[in-house]
């Protein structure tokens, strides 16, 4: 088929290159003009615009789809449209120019998770299955009629990017086989069913780790903000990132530690929630490198550290 492919981060390698390899034709790649990037602010390309640069194809860079990028598109006739995590809104005329419109990978089972952080706000709910659904885009957001979906068990100490990065994968067979039952016109489509649920955009606040809460909040609030924005708490009024965090061994659960307080018990860095402690292996100090948790915790040669 000949398709437009539309999308930014890394996330949407994977479908860019199961639609090359399957031998479509893809006329052009979409994607996000080049941004600052580190702390030297490198004007930097999108990842999907090093790939569709590597592959030999077309790319149009552009934040906003206004009439010139739109006529620049649909220019090439496409058959149908592909996004993948590409960062902005499809309107008219574009949403309905290519013959069979526009299908979109998203990283949930909907409608729950509709938005742009499926798999961070999933994980921070403590869903224990997740999944991909492709479906055919429409004006309102992540609400069309649904082609394929795909479910799958997540493993519980998966973090944000773990999952992303595997459904990713996975998600790029979901779109190969919708587009040939789009091509052999053996898909069925289907109406989302169910109550729908919204994953609002990650924002620094959502990193704090408030350990007055119960471990298993915690955690899950650790996982679904792992690597970006990144957990942390704060300890002498600085930041400390909190890069590793896993649940306390049952045998030694009971351990005494008030929610906040970090301890180190038996060669662990332990900090107490509301209510088992939980285990702290890696972490960032401000203005530092990541580090082991011990090593950070002797550094300061305390006896206990209290978190604000």
């Amino acid at each position: 088929m000949r398709i437009v492919f539309a999308g930014t981060p890394g996330v949407a390698e994977p479908t860019l290159r199961a639609l090359h390899a399957a031998g479509h034709t893809i006329v052009a790649v979409l994607t996000r003009e080049d941004a600052p990037r580190g702390r030297k602010r490198v004007m930097t390309p999108s990842r999907v615009a090093l790939v569709a640069e590597e592959l030999g194809l077309s790319v149009v860079k552009s934040n906003r789809l206004g009439p010139e990028v739109t006529e620049q598109l649909l220019a090439y006739e496409p058959e149908v449209g592909v996004i993948v995590a590409y960062g902005g809104l499809l309107r008219e005329p574009l949403l309905s120019g290519p013959t069979h419109g526009w299908i979109n990978l998203h990283f949930s089972l909907l409608p729950a998770w509709r938005g742009a952080a499926p798999v961070q706000r999933s994980l921070m709910a403590g869903d224990s299955v997740g999944g991909v659904t492709v479906f055919r885009l429409v004006a309102e957001l992540d609400a069309g009629e649904i082609l394929v979906q795909d479910t799958e068990v997540i493993n519980p100490n998966a973090t944000a990017g773990d999952v992303l990065a595997h459904f990713a994968v996975a998600g790029a067979d979901t779109v190969l086989r919708a587009l040939s039952g789009l091509n052999e016109g053996t898909l069925v489509p289907e109406m989302q069913k169910g109550d729908s649920s919204y994953a609002h955009k990650l924002t620094l606040d959502d990193a704090r780790l408030d350990w007055q809460e119960p471990a298993e909040r915690v955690y899950n609030r650790y996982r679904g903000v792992t690597p970006e924005p990144g957990a942390f708490t704060v300890v002498g009024g600085q930041r400390l990132k909190v890069a590793a965090l896993l649940p306390l061994d049952k045998a030694i659960a009971a351990v005494n530690v008030p929610p906040g307080h970090i301890i180190l018990h038996d060669g662990q860095l332990i900090v107490g929630t509301g209510t088992t402690p939980l285990v702290l292996l890696h972490v960032q100090p401000a203005g530092k490198r990541e580090m082991a948790a011990t090593d950070w915790f002797r550094g300061l040669r305390e006896e206990t550290v209290v978190t604000e």
